[in-house]
């Protein structure tokens, strides 16, 4: 399979850079879209790229943030066979309060009832290729990243964001922004055994644009040195805790415009 950066905070060559993730990857069953962004950015870049995104069967939207999931009705103007799946909760209104008072960073519930998005309330499996998996229960290495992330009964929980394993030979882990934890999430899909995991782990404060202490980093670092898995991260995590991870374990940052082969 492959894996290109259509968006991310970070950019290389033509493309354009934006806060947000958007992911194309293509498997010997699919040509998927992870995330789609916060708006027409995916489409500008995949036409500077060469990618046609009306051959995109289905859609993952790992939860219910603009920046993740913004660029959905420009997608469905554009393709009308993909399939998009998502949690139903993520279409529920999401708010931050890093600027100070709280403002509204979700999605267009509107788009929720279109023919195309599929609902979904926890696990999934896909086919055989593609399964999706929530994480719930107890938090290890909580971010602070998180704190000023609301829904309406007050902090997020994140019941809205799923992950996604894509089976094979080489077993790939995709997730959004990891508001879960990236410990957490590894630790439940660690029955699959990933080689590589792909995603933001959101360590990065919005409101003061530094990295979340260095014990937290220091401990997801250990937690993640168990797996024989390669790390590529993006978007969310930020340079300041990306920088201190790098001299701890492998992992790599992979930017708007590159991609990998797997």
């Amino acid at each position: 399979m492959k894996a290109i950066m259509l968006v991310e905070n970070q950019s290389v060559g033509e493309c354009k850079a934006a806060h947000g993730l958007s992911l194309y990857i293509e498997t010997p069953d699919h040509r998927l879209l992870f995330d789609l962004g916060p708006d027409r950015t995916f489409l500008e870049n995949a036409g500077k790229l060469g990618i046609n995104l009306e051959k995109v069967d289905t859609v993952i939207i790992s939860h219910g943030h603009y920046d993740h999931g913004g660029g959905l009705e420009e997608f469905l103007k554009l393709n009308s066979k993909a399939r998009v799946y998502i949690q139903k909760k993520a279409f529920e209104p999401h708010y931050s309060t890093a600027q100070g008072k709280a403002r509204n960073i979700g999605l267009k519930p509107e788009l929720a009832s279109h023919p195309q998005v599929l609902l979904l309330e926890g696990d999934f499996q896909i086919d055989q290729e593609l399964e999706l998996f929530t994480v719930t229960g107890q938090e290890k290495c909580h971010s602070q990243a998180n704190d000023v992330l609301l829904d309406e009964k007050g902090r997020d929980a994140f019941a809205h964001e799923q992950n996604l394993l894509i089976h094979g030979e080489n077993p790939v882990l995709i997730m959004g922004c990891g508001h879960k934890g990236v410990v957490n999430i590894m630790e439940k899909a660690s029955k699959w055994n990933p080689k590589v995991c792909i995603g933001g782990f959101h360590l990065n404060i919005p409101a003061t644009g530094k990295a979340v202490p260095p014990n937290v980093l220091e401990e997801i670092a250990g937690q993640l040195k168990k797996y024989d898995t390669k790390f590529y991260t993006c978007h969310c995590t930020g340079q300041e805790a990306y920088d201190y991870l790098a001299q701890r374990m492998k992992i790599q940052y992979l930017r708007c415009g590159e991609g990998l082969e797997i």
